[in-house]
């Protein structure tokens, strides 16, 4: 008997940062394999045609609930919203995020304070709600956490400590959240991608310096191509990934292995 190993079929997944960029390509991944799709992020207008797209090019129910993840009365209102739309919430990708970048000694206290309101709090936030009033009455879930390799490393390109320490506590809350939800049939995992396309890496990606330090600080020597994440995200919210639990993968071309 031939199984689908990536089947989701019937399950709704909650999207975060899903109007541009690498949650758009993963909410993608999971309707082409029959979920339906959750996406929120703050603009209206690019979460509908976000969702247009997806539910002509999948054939799968796609839905934009505009919500600022800082906030917390609009999170738990969208998380009721979607429970009323849908009955259910199987999966959370917390794709949501910021980057301040600047040297250490000139970050002001409202660019550290704001990473950490939107990359650590934020992605809490929506965890929290959506396992306090769905998974845990149901006894199953999947929550995804995307950080970064930076929160495991530091790095001498781009100076950005707010950002390294906000996604290293992402990388720990996820630990942390897969030790108390595990016996309630939720697993919360972590992605750490490296460096990929989005509208708003293009162009210092793009920039010679950049690709030249690329060359020498991956291994594969490239940048992560458009689709390379979606597979990791699939494979944390299959059913069948039940005994994965509290694993942080980063998604990197090696970066992090030297």
């Amino acid at each position: 008997m031939m199984k689908n190993y990536f089947d989701l079929t019937g399950q709704v997944a909650i999207v975060t940062g899903c109007s541009t960029g690498l949650g758009v390509q993963m909410a993608k991944a999971l309707a082409n394999n029959g979920a339906t799709i959750c996406a929120l992020a703050r603009r209206q207008n690019l979460l509908d045609e976000v969702c247009r797209d997806i539910t002509a090019t999948y054939g799968v129910k796609a839905k934009g609930y505009a919500c600022d993840i800082t906030d917390t009365a609009r999170v738990d209102a969208v998380v009721d919203e979607i429970l009323k739309d849908f009955g259910r919430i199987d999966i959370v990708i917390n794709n949501a995020g910021t980057g301040a970048v600047a040297p250490a000694e000139d970050i002001t206290d409202e660019q550290f304070e704001q990473e950490m309101k939107v990359d650590l709090f934020g992605t809490f936030k929506v965890a929290r709600a959506a396992a306090k009033k769905a998974m845990i009455p149901a006894k199953y879930g999947r929550v995804i956490n995307i950080a970064s390799m930076y929160g495991l490393v530091g790095n001498k390109i781009a100076p950005a400590s707010p950002y390294h320490a906000a996604k290293g506590g992402v990388v720990n809350l996820t630990r942390a959240l897969a030790a108390e939800w595990g016996d309630k049939g939720i697993t919360v995992n972590c992605i750490c991608p490296g460096y990929f396309y989005t509208p708003l890496t293009e162009d210092v990606l793009n920039s010679e310096f950049f690709q030249n330090y690329a060359k020498t600080m991956i291994p594969e020597g490239r940048y992560g191509n458009e689709g390379e994440l979606d597979t990791a995200a699939l494979f944390l919210s299959s059913p069948m990934s039940a005994y994965v639990n509290g694993v942080v993968l980063p998604v990197d071309g090696g970066y992090t292995s030297m």
